[in-house]
């Protein structure tokens, strides 16, 4: 038997269902949850419960949404295919550069982070060497081959949720020991209500926990850029799409459950991990390290999920020629390694960029919010691709085995709710000017557009 050498002209379905299932788990563990949820308890309360499982349910219907389209035509690589056929070559255009531009300002944010919790076993390591080692080695093992990908992802997403099970495990054999802190206070359940209430900061601190909280979901629709290389779509799309809202409730509110209900929310410290100071209660001295190590992989993870996705991004923008055709070259084991450069390129120009930003913190809130308001612009686009689906191919609709719960009803639903989060960014200042910033990104897409399109019409 011979093996053909030839160069791939398309992407090929090596993702598994095993695989699949865990990018799309990753995707909705974001380092968010271990490092922000102390800052959304103490802005919050025990109503931020209710924060993540608002934006959890809004965010299931936007891939429901995804999932009924891309399933409706097995043509359909990415969202960029389904938003430039259904709503024009523009929303292609805007879409893809769109959650490129979006992985890319994610990405900038995880390797600056991986750099600053290597510091906590190597504090004298200058950061950039930690920064500049993880995107080569990321880079290396991408451009080997998808299942490789996968495997990696695999296992970061493993040791996730290895992580939280462990800690609400924790939490559950305190409250029924009914363990006290030095300080006094009881492990019970109650410190869910006992302490001012379900809503101790009224209505303005429930509305503030949806400003960080929405960053934490960044990634959720992951699954949907991965669907071209995923081998039988049809049965695979559908389980991992479905098992976004018991990964919710288990990964997000069960583990906010059990730290609150061990330490009373008034005692979690905004600036530190509470997985850490839970474990540390349980007595668990190597908590630190151990949490330190889950975050490293968590943002290792995130940072992985962007290499890929931005590369697969620049292969669908390039195919439908919204971006230059070096970009749809595939290596021979199927991989576009010209996109995988050019990403992982400005990756590392970003994250040097980040460094010459005297406050850090200032820097990464502004990050993570322009990168929050551009995948809202992205899920959008999927919704409103969904309702020129409806409207124009009503009878691929009505042959759907995998339909859209709630169908137009609800995309208007979740575009009131991005449009009352987009209110919600506007009272913080720091918040505002990240705000304030997107506008620029689209006016540059615009320019770049029109750019194209004039090209177009002189040939």
């Amino acid at each position: 038997m011979t093996v053909s050498t030839a160069q791939p002209e398309q992407l090929r379905r090596s993702l598994s269902n095993r695989h699949l299932q865990l990018i799309a788990l990753g995707g909705a563990i974001g380092t968010g949850l271990f490092m922000g949820s102390g800052k959304t308890i103490s802005l919050a309360g025990p109503s931020i419960l209710l924060v993540y499982l608002i934006i959890g349910v809004m965010l299931f219907f936007v891939m429901r949404a995804m999932g009924e389209l891309l399933l409706s035509n097995l043509q359909y690589k990415s969202f960029i295919d389904f938003s430039t056929d259904l709503l024009g070559p523009w929303a292609g255009f805007f879409c893809g550069w769109t959650y490129w531009f979006c992985w890319i300002v994610t990405g900038i944010a995880e390797v600056v982070a991986i750099a600053s919790y290597t510091q906590f076993w190597l504090p004298h390591l200058a950061p950039w060497i930690p920064a500049l080692l993880c995107v080569l080695l990321l880079l290396g093992l991408n451009l080997l081959t998808v299942k490789l990908f996968g495997e990696l992802e695999f296992w970061f997403a493993l040791i996730k949720i290895v992580a939280i099970c462990a800690l609400i495990a924790v939490g559950c054999a305190l409250v029924l020991w009914g363990f006290r802190s030095p300080a006094g206070n009881q492990a019970t359940l109650a410190n869910l209500w006992n302490d001012g209430g379900f809503f101790p900061k009224g209505v303005s601190g429930f509305f503030a926990g949806f400003q960080i909280a929405v960053f934490a979901f960044v990634g959720i629709e992951l699954v949907g850029t991965a669907a071209a290389e995923t081998a039988d779509p049809r049965r695979n799309l559908p389980k991992a799409i479905n098992s976004i809202p018991l990964r919710i409730l288990v990964f997000y509110v069960l583990a906010l459950v059990a730290i609150m209900a061990v330490t009373p929310w008034r005692l979690v410290e905004p600036d530190k991990s509470p997985f850490v100071e839970l474990f540390v209660l349980a007595g668990v001295p190597a908590a630190a390290s151990l949490i330190n190590f889950v975050v490293l992989t968590s943002a290792t993870s995130s940072a992985n999920s962007g290499i890929f996705s931005t590369s697969r991004m620049l292969y669908g923008l390039a195919d439908e020629n919204h971006a230059p055709k070096i970009f749809t070259r595939l290596s021979k084991a199927a991989v576009p390694t010209p996109g995988l450069l050019f990403s992982c390129l400005c990756l590392m120009l970003g994250a040097g960029l980040i460094y010459l930003v005297p406050n850090l913190l200032t820097a990464f809130t502004l990050v993570t919010t322009l990168s929050a308001v551009l995948f809202m612009f992205v899920w959008s686009l999927i919704l409103f691709a969904y309702m020129a689906y409806r409207r124009k191919r009503p009878q691929l609709h009505a042959e759907s085995i995998y339909r859209m719960p709630g169908g137009v009803f609800m995309c208007w639903a979740c575009l009131a709710f991005f449009a009352f989060v987009l209110v919600l960014l506007c009272l913080q200042a720091d918040t505002r000017a990240a705000l304030l910033a997107s506008p620029v990104w689209f006016v540059l897409l615009g320019v770049g557009y029109a750019w194209k399109r004039r090209r177009a019409a002189k040939r």
